[in-house]
């Protein structure tokens, strides 16, 4: 299933796409890539689309369940481009889109399938989800120089707060149920993020629909679908663990140079489960037991 750009993906878009939920997979270097996309399909994602450059590789079991298309991605806007795209071509699915080195957690991911979260999701009238981006980063940068271990693999427990988000168009009056989150890597190392990058808020879940376009920040068109948490109670989050900032860091020669280590006294090793982002409070249950 290897289409030789978006625009011949679109072409069989509707067959393709099914009736989701479907995983959108930006792969900005092969770091990782094979592990991302068994991630999602493992997951329970029914249509599962990478767009990569097209010297990338992928293995061999996974060019039968996979659509990749070849995309460049240093083009401006790459991202948001794409993603209105197959909104455009698949209204009504739920969709999901990450970066390579990036894996989703949802509570109870381990016996639950993403349909199964979605569907009570949905049950409480929400149309997208938002998604905590917690860096992950290797705990030895002399054996893993590229920061990337799924071994020894670490993450910060503490270091995350949020602040209000105002709107420019209403004189910076705080936006209802819609705030900034910060921490992790971007928060440590900040001077080394530019100052629009340093969130770690996503809304990487989402319900296609006509007209919904998604903005460069990571939030959508529709100010309902950035929100948090519906008027009456707390709402389902979920857990975007990432590689993809100590990616970053570590290939910049701008930062590259001053980070010998990672690791802090606030560093826990990363145990692959959603028990554990439970407990340090980097995803919500809501309602969902």
């Amino acid at each position: 299933m290897h289409h030789q750009s978006l625009s011949d993906f679109l072409g069989r878009a509707k067959a393709a796409l099914g009736a989701g939920p479907v995983a959108m997979v930006f792969c900005e270097d092969e770091a990782e890539i094979d592990t991302t996309l068994r991630h999602a399909l493992q997951s329970g994602f029914r249509c599962v689309i990478s767009f990569m450059p097209p010297q990338f590789e992928m293995a061999r079991d996974l060019r039968a369940r996979v659509h990749r298309i070849d995309y460049d991605l240093r083009v401006e806007r790459a991202v948001p481009r794409a993603v209105d795209a197959v909104i455009e071509a698949g209204p009504g699915l739920w969709m999901f889109y990450c970066y390579n080195a990036e894996y989703l957690f949802y509570p109870y991911c381990e016996t639950r399938t993403i349909s199964e979260m979605l569907a009570f999701h949905a049950e409480e009238r929400r149309h997208a989800m938002l998604a905590y981006v917690i860096d992950l980063y290797a705990g030895d940068l002399q054996r893993f120089p590229d920061a990337v271990s799924l071994d020894e693999t670490y993450l910060d427990r503490s270091g995350y707060y949020a602040q209000t988000r105002r709107d420019a168009a209403r004189q910076n009056h705080p936006k209802e149920r819609q705030l900034d989150f910060f921490g992790g890597l971007r928060w440590r190392f900040e001077e080394h993020v530019p100052e629009d990058r340093r969130k770690i808020d996503r809304i990487a879940l989402f319900r296609a629909k006509p007209g919904l376009t998604l903005r460069d920040d990571h939030t959508f068109s529709d100010e309902e679908y950035n929100t948090y948490a519906c008027p009456w109670h707390n709402n389902l989050t979920a857990a975007l663990v990432s590689f993809r900032t100590a990616k970053a860091l570590k290939h910049n020669p701008g930062s590259s140079f001053d980070i010998d280590d990672f690791r802090w006294r606030n560093s826990t090793r990363f145990a692959w489960h959603s028990r554990q982002l439970l407990d340090l409070g980097l995803m919500e249950p809501g309602q969902w037991f």
